[in-house]
């Protein structure tokens, strides 16, 4: 008798007989999540009621607009799903405003962007290599396309590493400099407290607005800052993902408690950005919405923060160097050049995963190396946690990535862990089979 959710296997089953290719590949694909730890920070593992919600009639309906003025007729039950999940969003955050209509956390940027600024206004972000995004201010990407990004620093001393974390002083200078339109925090791949009290100062001074992008740690911020600093009320805008700590579907949010913000975003989005609003994964991120609302998911959040500092904490008894020397949550940056001064963060990923064990390569502050190699990794806690891994668990995943990387990817070593990876799988299923 399976062991998976009846409507998964039904999928399969259907599938098999319609498209027995594609069907081939999902099998392959849930039987590699199910045996793999997945350590990748932007990534989790959703509900039942999460994923089966996208694979749905929903998915037969434009609903271009908003509810109650919609361009097309037929939308009365999708207005009601959108208003539910707008309704949580503001529910689960604290803010009065929400747009669920965004396909992704970029394309929420894109809209943000056309909302406060004018192609070749000045806005101010973290620079990429240090643990930025793509969408603050990318050469190649939209945002350093059309506007005039200038970047603040980290703070390196050399003589303390663990000082690799945001410098305020440096903020406040870039921004009385060039006086930006837009100052924006929330990162990619930077392991500590968020300080958006801060942050607001710094933007007064000039009359800037803040966007707070919490793409990765909005779970953390839920229930006004269960593990993490709330970006409200601070932030002017707040722009997240709905997937990784959230444990939603892949898709946007944007939040703001200021109604005439709210009106520009509404139109930044539609028609300004997209058309039809996905509204079988809408209705997804209204139901992941209401699971974050109970009050387990807070102690999912703190139990993240504790997971990712066991690891950080194991992994830097082992000899390897945690950027900032620790992690405040969900995430760490792993230098890996203490450990061996020849091992790139590219040879790292490739022979983890050999091994069952699912990472990124990343670069770290001042990395000497380029973005294809890298000399670090990035890790994170929220898919681990999902599945009822405790600290027990994260000092044997640290043995684990250990005993790989000393073999230097050795195959028959590989082999060996890859076993040991499914086995401690095996204990801990993926919530698609809790039952």
């Amino acid at each position: 008798m399976s062991s998976h959710d009846p409507l998964s296997d039904h999928l399969l089953d259907m599938l098999n007989h319609a498209d027995p290719e594609i069907a081939r590949h999902m099998a392959l694909e849930r039987q590699r999540q199910e045996s793999t730890i997945e350590l990748i920070a932007s990534e989790n593992h959703v509900s039942p009621a999460v994923m089966h919600t996208m694979g749905s009639w929903l998915t037969n309906k434009y609903a271009e607009g908003y509810p109650g003025a919609r361009y097309y007729g037929g939308c009365v039950h999708h207005d009601a799903i959108e208003n539910i999940a707008r309704d949580r969003a503001k529910a689960l955050f604290g803010c009065k405003f929400a747009n669920v209509q965004p396909h992704s956390g970029a394309q929420a940027n894109t809209a943000v962007f056309m909302a406060t600024m004018k192609p070749g206004d000045t806005f101010a972000s973290l620079v990429l290599k240090d643990g930025g995004h793509l969408s603050h201010g990318m050469s190649i990407n939209f945002s350093g396309v059309y506007h005039k990004p200038v970047h603040y620093p980290l703070h390196y001393e050399a003589s303390h590493p663990e000082f690799e974390q945001i410098d305020y002083d440096a903020v406040r200078k870039v921004v009385l400099e060039h006086k930006p339109k837009v100052l924006m925090c929330g990162y990619s791949a930077y392991p500590r407290t968020i300080r958006f009290d801060l942050f607001r100062t710094i933007a007064d001074e000039v009359g800037a607005l803040l966007v707070a992008d919490v793409a990765h740690i909005a779970g953390l911020c839920t229930h006004n800052g269960c593990a993490h600093p709330s970006p409200f009320p601070h932030a002017h805008i707040v722009t997240t993902t709905t997937h990784k700590t959230l444990r939603g579907p892949r898709g946007g949010l944007i939040m703001t408690n200021d109604e005439d913000l709210a009106k520009k975003i509404d139109k930044a989005v539609f028609p300004g950005v997209q058309g039809g609003p996905l509204m079988h994964v809408i209705a997804s991120k209204a139901v992941a919405f209401g699971e974050a609302l109970k009050p387990d998911f807070v102690d999912y959040q703190k139990r993240i923060v504790v997971n990712a500092k066991a690891l950080a904490s194991a992994l830097t008894s082992l000899g390897y160097r945690i950027t900032t020397n620790g992690t405040d949550n969900h995430l760490m940056l792993v230098d890996l050049r203490p450990k061996n001064s020849e091992l790139t963060g590219a040879d790292a990923e490739k022979w983890l995963e050999s091994a069952g064990l699912i990472c990124n390569k990343n670069g770290i502050p001042n990395d000497p190396r380029p973005p294809k190699f890298t000399s670090g990794i990035r890790l994170g806690t929220p898919a681990t946690t999902t599945r009822g891994m405790g600290p027990a668990q994260m000092q044997t995943i640290a043995s684990l990535i250990d005993r790989v990387l000393t073999s230097k990817g050795d195959p028959a070593a590989c082999e060996k862990i890859r076993a040991e990876v499914a086995s401690l799988c095996s204990k801990f299923a993926m919530p698609s089979m809790k039952h």
